[in-house]
């Protein structure tokens, strides 16, 4: 039964991938990452890791998403033509296909080992993500809010104008 719940998930993440690539639309892209993000979640409670799948629904699921649909709703994308209508689509559907055929074989040859639930204690969790994982969560916190604050300067160029 795990397996076939890990296949499902697989398959849902595999395709919102594919969604993100292959969509001509930025709305619909973050969507896609969105059901993609979510499967993940779901791979991480097939594993037993509860806690990744927590955080994986709430910062990324949920957070980071609303940061992007912010960001896109923000800009002006009649301005941009090239942010809602991508002409390299299918070169990235093409890497992204050639991608699954790299990964396919390579979890065919390679068998899955047996695994046990195993409690992490998060206590380690903690220690981990404020001592070692501290400055990169930092950054990346740091980088989406100045792509945050950049889309609203560009949204609001125009207004101030004529």
């Amino acid at each position: 039964m795990a397996w076939f719940i890990f296949i499902l998930l697989a398959v849902l993440t595999i395709g919102g991938g594919l969604g993100v690539v292959v969509t001509r639309n930025v709305v619909h892209a973050a969507l896609a990452l969105l059901v993609s993000l979510i499967a993940v979640a779901g791979v991480y409670l097939v594993l037993f890791a509860e806690f990744l799948a927590l955080v994986q629904v709430l910062i990324y699921g949920g957070a980071i998403i609303i940061v992007l649909l912010f960001a896109i709703m923000l800009t002006r994308s009649a301005d941009y033509p090239r942010i809602t209508d991508n002409k390299q689509w299918p070169l990235a559907a093409i890497a992204a296909l050639a991608f699954l055929g790299v990964l396919v074989p390579a979890f065919a040859i390679n068998s899955v080992q047996g695994t046990q639930a195993q409690n992490a204690s998060f206590t380690g969790i903690g220690e981990s993500l404020f001592t070692t994982w501290a400055v990169p969560f930092e950054i990346a916190s740091l980088v989406l809010l100045v792509a945050l604050i950049g889309a609203i300067i560009i949204a609001r160029s125009d207004r101030g104008e004529g």
